[in-house]
């Protein structure tokens, strides 16, 4: 089993970056969703929801769970990691169900003062929306509260549905890399999409 964390790039970084005020996976509220740092207890939920199923999983970054042990090693990494001020990675809770679907963790690249977010949600939750409200939150964190200049996201073309989600978020299509990730075993190409400052405040404007 292959456990991927995202962390943040060194501290130590000879160009200093450009300061921003990280705060920690704090909980965001929006119409209907919950987004909340990960707890023990999680897990089975997760894997209940997203992590058993092989549809959901064929895009995301690790194999199909095939017990609730895998799904707890994940969880607990995550949780092991909020010590960090600039790991963000949250469950996904829609109000009226009141467990995790789903979830969204980010890379925080601190020399060009970018994030990179990752998402995904349990089938029985698709085309409902959920998605993209999450992720509009979770750009307006960023953007508003913590400072950063450019959020950003990719997906495999075979899952259009994915960039679907970016663009109604305000993203703009960049281009697509070639055979830019190998995981389970073969290369995939990537559609990048992003949204810079400038483009949301002038949006919100």
């Amino acid at each position: 089993m292959n456990i991927i964390i995202k962390t943040a790039l060194s501290r130590n970084d000879p160009e200093g970056g450009i300061p921003v005020t990280h705060r920690g996976t704090v909980t965001i509220e929006t119409e209907r969703l919950t987004l909340r740092p990960f707890a023990e207890g999680d897990a089975d939920a997760m894997f209940r929801n997203l992590y058993s199923d092989a549809e959901v999983m064929r895009f995301l970054p690790w194999d199909t769970h095939i017990g609730t042990a895998e799904s707890e090693a994940l969880v607990s990494g995550y949780i092991s990691a909020y010590a960090a001020p600039d790991f963000y990675a949250w469950a996904i809770l829609p109000k009226d169900f009141g467990e995790p679907i789903g979830y969204m963790d980010t890379s925080v690249e601190k020399r060009i003062n970018a994030v990179k977010v990752d998402y995904g949600i349990g089938k029985p939750w698709w085309r409902r929306g959920y998605m993209s409200e999450a992720l509009a939150a979770v750009i307006r964190f960023f953007f508003e509260e913590v400072g950063v200049n450019r959020v950003y996201a990719t997906h495999d073309p075979r899952n259009p549905n994915s960039g679907k989600v970016m663009r109604k978020c305000g993203m703009l299509y960049e281009g697509t890399l070639r055979q830019a990730r190998r995981r389970k075993g073969e290369y995939s190409d990537r559609a990048m999409y992003a949204i810079l400052a400038e483009e949301y405040f002038g949006a919100a404007k």
